[in-house]
């Protein structure tokens, strides 16, 4: 006596509305992402080019001081005075003792002056890590 097997139909009707929703929340989480990551590089500065340039790896907890055409500083979207800024950076280093870093982005255009004092202001606050950032030379 043979048993006859019966093929479900519950495979052929499977719903994938639930997985539907999951890649829409992914989508919206990772534009909602990479939107706070390029805050801080609003500005358009033409960076200075290094051979040896090199990403980050990792992105520790910074303030991106720049510097535009002009010589003025930028932290975020808001014009900082020298005075605000060295507020700004002693209240950073307070808040992070040893820890806190400062990246400088300056347009390739402005004179070295402003850039110094930023450096200068850190050397001040106690901050000790501190880096200019510059981008690799486009092709030969």
């Amino acid at each position: 006596m043979s048993v006859q097997i019966r093929r479900s139909r519950v495979t052929g009707a499977l719903s994938l509305t639930p997985l539907i929703d999951v890649v829409f929340l992914l989508l919206i989480f990772f534009l909602v992402a990479t939107r706070f990551e390029e805050e801080e590089r609003w500005l358009d500065v033409a960076l200075p080019e290094a051979a040896q340039a090199a990403p980050l790896i990792s992105r520790p907890k910074e303030i991106l001081v720049n510097i535009d055409q002009q010589g003025r500083y930028f932290v975020g979207t808001r014009q900082y005075s020298l005075h605000e800024l060295e507020k700004l950076l002693r209240q950073a280093a307070a808040s992070n003792p040893g820890r806190q870093q400062v990246g400088i982005r300056a347009d390739r255009r402005c004179r070295w002056q402003p850039i110094v004092t930023v450096m200068d202001l850190c050397n001040k606050v106690g901050i000790r890590d501190y880096y200019v950032l510059a981008q690799e030379p486009q092709g030969p």
